[in-house]
């Protein structure tokens, strides 16, 4: 046979000469680990996501301790409160759970970026993400009334300590008024991490147990992105956000948008993060479980895909368990 031809797999031969021409790093720098807290004195299972916790306060310190130990040094907390109104208040609130974690968590450990969650959804009894109005004899959220109550949680997680805020809500002119909100308090060197391009995703499944967060009446797709959507709503939900003040842009999910988060890529120069969201984890920890999958190649390569798209940082529920990996080579 002639030896004329290219030969790529000379450069993949041993382990070695493919790290050589390797484009694509991971490192557990790009990784932020969700973590759910609540009031209770223990920490819960959540039976849909094998191995992530409701931590008590003593667990979630103890758990920030753990992935500081492996190089992981940016959480995201969501809170799981005892009570729940109308308002959403305890998200607002100066000794909700959030902000009282964030302080415990600071309190522990000076050198951990702690991003706070900023939505209503966890903390309102009817689970959407914002107060109620009846529009055309229809419920659905108060888009302007949300604002306030986004932008006064937001401060409140900031004086608590908070680093980043990262408004989920998808409520029209959030980052604006958050952005305004932190500004008028003193906190303008507070970044805002904006869920920018945010689907109304049948992903989100797992979360909605272990944050309680299910709504008690219709979804949310009044207000998070149409699946079907395409580019051109992705590309505009993203320049809203920027102009608005946005720091970072997310992509939301991010296995099903990987070519939306290589599009976001390409059109702006903003930090870009990926939500490697609860049924994407639960559905390999499914697999794994049954036999079908090799977890730690699965997870990997799954993460190597984000960055591949473009993604600075990658907000997973794995991140304990890569950083693992990527220690043992």
């Amino acid at each position: 046979m002639s030896s004329t031809f290219d030969r790529p797999r000379r450069l993949r031969r041993t382990p070695a000469l493919r790290a050589l021409t390797r484009e694509i790093s991971l490192s557990p720098g790009n990784l932020i680990y969700p973590m759910f807290v609540h009031e209770g004195a223990d920490d819960q299972t959540i039976s849909t996501m094998p191995g992530v916790l409701r931590y008590s306060l003593a667990g979630a310190v103890k758990r920030v301790g753990e992935a500081r130990e492996k190089g992981v040094r940016s959480i995201v907390l969501f809170g799981v409160p005892d009570h729940k109104d109308a308002q959403g208040s305890q998200a607002y609130a100066e000794q909700g759970i959030v902000q009282v974690a964030i302080r415990a968590i600071r309190a522990a450990y000076a050198d951990i970026t702690i991003i706070a969650d900023t939505c209503l959804c966890e903390y309102t009894d009817h689970g959407h993400c914002g107060p109620l109005c009846e529009v055309g004899g229809e419920l659905t959220v108060d888009n302007d009334a949300a604002l306030e109550l986004l932008a006064q949680t937001a401060v409140s997680q900031v004086r608590a300590g908070a680093d980043v805020v990262a408004p989920s809500a998808m409520m029209d002119g959030q980052v604006a008024a958050i952005r305004a909100a932190l500004d008028a308090a003193g906190f303008s060197h507070v970044p805002v991490m904006s869920y920018a391009v945010k689907y109304a995703s049948g992903y989100y499944g797992p979360f909605r147990e272990a944050a309680g967060s299910t709504p008690s009446f219709g979804d949310r797709a009044s207000y998070q992105m149409d699946p079907a959507g395409g580019y051109r709503e992705a590309l505009r939900e993203a320049r809203l956000d920027a102009e608005q003040g946005a720091d970072y842009l997310m992509v939301k999910p991010g296995l099903p948008y990987l070519d939306v988060i290589r599009v976001i890529r390409d059109a702006f120069d903003l930090p870009l993060v990926a939500y490697n969201v609860s049924g994407e984890y639960a559905m390999v920890k499914a697999a794994v479980a049954a036999g079908m999958l090799d977890e730690r190649r699965t997870v990997l390569e799954t993460m190597i895909a984000f960055r591949r798209a473009g993604a600075d940082a990658i907000m997973t529920y794995h991140a304990l368990d890569v950083a693992g990996w990527l220690a043992e080579g």
